[in-house]
């Protein structure tokens, strides 16, 4: 069984410009139980305050800044505001009241970000950032992220010929590079500094030429984001500048050791690190509906005795469980082509061997006259018996216009499972659906029945090649789930989603179009989602529940409550540790 840590806050809990009635404000009209920000102490210049919301109010945590390290006026002591926060994020019940009721920080309350230029890179660390531009970037490529030694300012990262130079920039009000001119945006601090070069304190002129652009984002800025890109689109530029550089961008790989596998940090592409042997083979090269897509050999399901060999065109499709983004993700997938008929015992003895109770089909059997994925299923009433002495019995199908649902008895030795069959049948060939909605309804319901099926394996999707409508599937979900796990204000990262699926079968969501409706699917998730937390908290004013929105996990608010700022609300706390 996997153990998650609670997922590491990002920077942009912190808030550098509000004061304690506006924390109140933010906390109560957005926050859930739990949220929490950090702020500027307005009463102690130089020391900071937490402020959480808890049972319907606010409370106010003091941090005190010695110049030497930051803690809670007693208790661990810290090098950054950041490590404190992380700190008492990951070890729940060490910050208690002084009646030993614990204070738990679960949900960061972000702050809108300083620009919506893409170059802006949040709360990214200097080694980070000289990793990206070193690894990533050509010189003269330049991002600006938060400080963080000094929160409230931030940094200009620049790559030169053989380096990265780091430029303090110093947010009081206005924004500057330590002297001379001010400017009233980041954006226009840039725009004046890509005109007029710098030079650092070695002598070596600093050329701001070309953004490093970012594609971590918090969910609640997607429809910002989406309208940068649609404003940027083009040959080379917007979703297709994004897309494109996803096929020579290095990825970080992991092996679950639950499954032998060695552990590997790879930094070359995909293609050239993950041998793809078994599906070369003479005797498997038949098995695979197109010859050069072909499953990873250190991902790909083994068919284990007593089957006469181990070989299926499938991979598994699991979340890295130290991944940032993603922690405390628990979906697992397998991803395979459409069936050949020479493969359609295959298919089912995997079904069977997994425990796999769903599975989605995301293509027609035939499209464009062209076969796409043979009729692996018996129809309605009828019994197939497949190689392994299974035996298939279609119990019940129905229909809606999106997809048809599937019911199937699958017995073996007298033991009997029922398997759901979702076939998605709305996505045009050649194409991508017009109603994102449709996809998120449909993945609703995939998700629905998988939970309701204790102890149920990887949920099975497949198209026809097993890669780019099953790509774009498995993404949409995966960040969907972390969306209802950690609430609009989590971060998240589509590029960086479809790198870790590509890391584990090859080709994973295969064109613009496709990576573009990701986008498009969860912004529509997302606002969805905002509209049904306002009405909740609206309904919940006047006494009523809110339940005719059909999909999309909203949270409940308490009514809020009028709360004061004093000494009494910020001396009640003692953190646990070092008395």
């Amino acid at each position: 069984m996997r153990m998650f840590k609670v997922p590491m806050p990002q920077r942009r809990w912190f808030h550098p410009n509000i004061s304690g009635v506006e924390a109140e404000r933010l906390l109560l009209e957005r926050g859930v139980e739990g949220s929490f920000l950090a702020r500027p102490s307005r009463s102690s210049p130089g020391d900071f305050t937490l402020s959480v919301r808890r049972h319907g109010m606010v409370t106010h945590v003091k941090i005190q800044n010695t110049g030497d390290f930051y803690d809670l006026y007693g208790g661990e002591k810290f090098a950054t505001l950041s490590e404190l926060i992380q700190f008492y994020t990951e070890n729940q019940g060490q910050l208690r009241e002084k009646n030993g009721e614990p204070i738990e920080l679960k949900f960061p309350l972000y702050c809108a970000d300083p620009t919506t230029e893409r170059w802006f890179h949040g709360d990214i660390g200097g080694k980070e950032a000289e990793k990206v531009l070193t690894e990533k970037a050509k010189p003269g490529s330049f991002l600006v992220r938060e400080s963080q030694s000094q929160p409230g300012h931030f940094v200009l990262s620049v790559r030169t010929d053989d380096t990265v130079t780091h430029v303090k920039i110093r947010c009081q009000g206005t924004f500057d590079v330590g002297g001379g001119d001010k400017f009233d945006s980041l954006s226009d601090l840039v725009e004046h500094c890509k005109k007029n070069p710098m030079v650092d304190t070695t002598g070596t002129i600093v050329h701001l030429k070309q953004p490093l652009n970012a594609t971590r984002i918090p969910a609640s800025g997607i429809e910002v984001r989406v309208k940068e890109l649609k404003r940027a689109d083009g040959k080379k530029a917007g979703f297709w500048e994004e897309f494109e550089s996803l096929q020579s961008s290095p990825v970080q790989f992991w092996y679950n050791k639950k499954r032998d596998r060695n552990q590997l940090n790879a930094q070359q592409e995909v293609k050239h690190v993950f041998s793809r042997k078994e599906g070369q083979k003479p005797n498997n090269r038949n098995k695979n509906r197109y010859k050069n897509i072909l499953p990873f050999d250190h991902t790909r399901v083994l068919l284990k005795e007593p089957w006469p060999h181990d070989y299926i065109n499938a991979n598994y499709i699991e979340v890295n469980p130290d991944d940032e983004i993603f922690e405390g993700c628990k979906k697992c997938y397998i991803a395979t082509q459409g069936c050949l008929p020479s493969t359609v015992a295959d298919f089912w003895y995997m079904v069977w061997q997994e425990n796999s109770r769903v599975i989605v089909m995301t293509t027609k059997e035939f499209e464009r006259s062209k076969s796409k994925c043979a009729h692996y299923w018996p129809d309605d009433g009828e019994i197939k018996e497949y190689e392994g002495g299974f035996k298939l019995l279609m119990q019940k199908e129905s229909s809606t216009p999106d997809f048809t649902l599937r019911e199937f008895l699958m017995t073996r030795s007298g033991e009997e499972r029922v398997i759901y069959q979702f076939h998605f049948i709305a996505w045009p060939d050649h194409g991508v659906p017009d109603d994102p909605g449709c996809v998120l309804n449909f993945l609703s319901e995939v998700n629905f029945r998988q939970e309701s099926l204790d102890g149920a394996g990887p949920i099975v999707v497949h198209c026809s090649a097993g890669i780019g409508r099953t790509g774009t599937f498995i993404v949409i979900d995966l960040i969907v789930d972390q969306i209802k796990r950690c609430g609009l204000h989590t971060d998240i990262d589509i590029r960086r989603g479809i790198q870790m699926v590509r890391a584990q079968r090859s080709g994973m969501v295969q064109t613009e179009a496709q990576y573009k409706f990701i986008y498009l699917a969860l912004l529509h998730y997302i606002d969805t989602l905002s509209h049904k937390i306002q009405a909740q908290q609206k309904c919940l004013e006047v006494g009523r529940e809110y339940t005719n929105i059909k999909w999309g996990e909203g949270k409940d608010f308490p009514v809020k409550e009028t709360v004061s700022i004093g000494s009494n609300s910020m001396n009640n706390l003692v953190p646990l540790g070092n008395n």
